[in-house]
């Protein structure tokens, strides 16, 4: 439990200004979605004449921008984009931090296992990664309330993008432990989670501009793409159980891969 609320406080102040610009990004872009819905037309209109590339880019094909839901659907990109690399720090920093900073030989010297270690550092990753979806549900519904202006919007497609949050974060958390498992040391977390985001996103957004389902199939920003759960009010369920598959099997390999993995000493 030590490391559990060890692990939780350091990342407390991180999680707090995570949450607090998620917040303000919402509420920023939020407050301006009557203007976009009242030049609904005009902005289709002039959609209709840029690049398919740009569109697929900042997801904005097939955007409904009469509706304070499909809007919303383009600001969820965003904080997905903000949630992947939060996810990713933590994933990145879970196990690597004593070994950049030579105290891991230390903690290993208590009477404590690995796999307790392990799932000690997990469960506090995950606590704070949860508490900072909580503040995106709460945030969401509020802006919505605030800024629909009376509009009517489906709930159950707002909810059920919501809780796609949950295995978006897990996804980059667990690929971002198991990289760096795989590494020989991670010593910054940024360069490596910024490289998994951003690259996994161009993959998506390439894979789309030529067509090439087999690129898109492997980036969560297309098995949880926010225009696609509100038109459907459903997830793309093969697509998401990829993303599923690759959370249990990433687990599965950090725990074998931290179990036998040679701790750097600081002697």
């Amino acid at each position: 439990m030590n490391i559990y609320l060890h692990e939780f406080k350091a990342k407390l102040r991180s999680m707090l200004i995570w949450s607090a610009s998620i917040t303000a990004l919402l509420f920023v872009f939020m407050s301006i979605s009557s203007s976009f819905s009242a030049q609904s037309a005009l902005l289709s209109q002039a959609m209709a004449n840029f690049p398919r590339a740009l569109l697929i880019a900042f997801g904005m094909e097939n955007m409904d921008w009469s509706t304070v839901l499909g809007y919303f659907g383009l600001i969820f990109l965003f904080c997905q984009i903000c949630l992947a690399i939060q996810a990713a720090n933590y994933g990145f920093g879970l196990v690597s931090i004593e070994e950049s900073e030579l105290t891991a030989d230390f903690l290993l010297a208590k009477p404590v296992g690995r796999t307790k270690i392990m799932t000690s550092k997990l469960l506090a990753a995950l606590t704070t990664l949860t508490i900072t979806n909580v503040v995106v549900w709460i945030v969401s519904f509020i802006c919505l309330g605030v800024f629909a202006k009376g509009q009517e919007y489906s709930v159950q497609s707002l909810v059920i993008l919501l809780l796609s949050i949950v295995v978006f974060q897990l996804f980059f958390l667990s690929v971002g432990i198991v990289i760096s498992l795989l590494v020989k040391r991670v010593r910054s977390v940024t360069p490596f989670s910024m490289g998994l985001v951003f690259g996994l996103y161009i993959l998506n957004v390439f894979g789309g501009m030529i067509g090439e389902k087999s690129l898109e199939i492997l980036s969560p920003f297309k098995h949880f793409d926010p225009n696609y759960i509100i038109k459907h009010a459903a997830w793309d369920l093969p697509l998401v159980l990829i993303s599923v598959a690759i959370i249990v099997i990433s687990v599965a390999a950090s725990y074998w891969l931290y179990a036998r993995r040679n701790i750097p000493s600081a002697v």
